[in-house]
Parts: C-alpha cells; sequence; structure tokens
C-alpha cells in the first residue's frame, strides 16, 4: 500500500475511495490506496473496458498536447485534471506552462505536492462547470497569459457537467474565451463536432470508447 505523502497526511481519508485516485489506478499509477483499488476492480466487473478506455484518454491527452505544441502553442490549461500522473501534461511537455484545475480539495492537495520543484505548473482549486470562476481564478491568471494562445483540455469530464448546468453552455464559454491560435481539445463518450463549432478540427485521433476532437480557434500562429 502506497504511503500517504506528508503534504496529504491531515487532508486523506484513505478509508475512502477518491475517483481521481481510482483513476490513477487505472492508469497504473501509485497515487492510490486500498479502498480505490476495491472500488475500481469492483467498477471493473460490471465494465471490464474501464482500465482500457482510461489509458486511451490519456493516450489521446498525449496525442493532442504535443499536435498543440507542434503549431506553436506553450500554454495548457487542463480542466478536471485528477492526480497529474502517468504521462500528464508536464510529464509530456515539460517546457510548457501547465495550469491543472479540480473542484477536489483533496485531489488538488495530492497535485500541489507533486508539482513541487515544477515552477511551470501549477493546480488550483475550481469548478470546470463555472467558466468565468477558472479562467478569472488568480491561479490561472498569475500563471498563463490568456491574451496568448494556450489549449483547452477537457478529457473525458464533460460527463460531469449536468444536464441543468449544460455541457454545450459550459464548452462554449471556454471556446469564445480563446484568442485566435487556441485549442480546444476534448474526449467524450457523445459526438463532439457541435462542441467545436467555430474552430478548424485537426488531427483527428481515435479514442476507444469514445469521440475526440483537437479544435483551432482561426487566427494567428
Amino acid at each position: 500500500m502506497a504511503a500517504v505523502p506528508a503534504f496529504a497526511r491531515y487532508e486523506v481519508d484513505v478509508r475512502r475511495p477518491n475517483a481521481a485516485r481510482i483513476h490513477d489506478f487505472y492508469l497504473g499509477g501509485a497515487h492510490n490506496y486500498a479502498a480505490d483499488r476495491a472500488f475500481a476492480k469492483q467498477a471493473v466487473r460490471i465494465d471490464p473496458e474501464l482500465p482500457l478506455v482510461t489509458r486511451a484518454h490519456r493516450l489521446f491527452l498525449r496525442h493532442a498536447v504535443r499536435h498543440c505544441w507542434a503549431a506553436g502553442v506553450r500554454q495548457f490549461l487542463d480542466l478536471g485534471s485528477g492526480i497529474p500522473t502517468c504521462g500528464a501534461t508536464h510529464q509530456t511537455l515539460p517546457d510548457a506552462r501547465v495550469v491543472y484545475v479540480d473542484s477536489d480539495p483533496v485531489t488538488v492537495t495530492f497535485a500541489r505536492g507533486l508539482l513541487r520543484g515544477e515552477p511551470r505548473t501549477c493546480a488550483v482549486e475550481a469548478d470546470l462547470r463555472r467558466p468565468e470562476q477558472v479562467l478569472r481564478h488568480p491561479g490561472v491568471m498569475s500563471h498563463l497569459d490568456l491574451r496568448e494562445p494556450y489549449a483547452v483540455l477537457m478529457i473525458d469530464v464533460l460527463r460531469y457537467v449536468d444536464d441543468a448546468t449544460g455541457q454545450g453552455r459550459v464548452v462554449r464559454r471556454y471556446r469564445h474565451a480563446l484568442p485566435a491560435g487556441g485549442f480546444l481539445v476534448v474526449s467524450h463518450p457523445a459526438p463532439v463536432e457541435q462542441l467545436m463549432e467555430g474552430l478548424s478540427i485537426e488531427a483527428p485521433c481515435v479514442v476507444p470508447g469514445a469521440y475526440s476532437g483537437i479544435g483551432r480557434k482561426p487566427g494567428r500562429i
């Protein structure tokens, strides 16, 4: 069993499963505990494809951020990031500036501890369903220059946006906020074409069990 890191010792209840740590387990990470593994294994009995799909989303993330980097983008806003391990954005692109966003305080505590010594990367606690809260968060604004091209990453997170909030409404706000040359990257269980409205679709990639898209806002770069 993994030891609880000192930075999280007083904020982590290892007796209760945590979604981000379950995700980490499926990715083959080390930041998960007995309760997380037990829950994850039970879920796999219901849906044996869960680990495969989780890893496929991570492979798509790595493909997408490399594509954005090759297009000249050096900044990334990773929404609903979970614990940034096992091929996360900053590990794939060590020279990029990355802000990880998650609404779970335990997950953010883990992320901040893991990112110590990574000056180009930070983690903030905010709700991706509230774009204004995210885009105006002091941690986001101080770490990224939102006037310059950046990529918004929404990897397998839109299923957490309920109908009352509206997935399309949330994505539209992030899409409209992008400067010319910015990117929107989405993977989702449902088709993503409408979410990419007004963007040029680039670099198609197949994600088992999901739809995916890399859209670029017309303009410079």
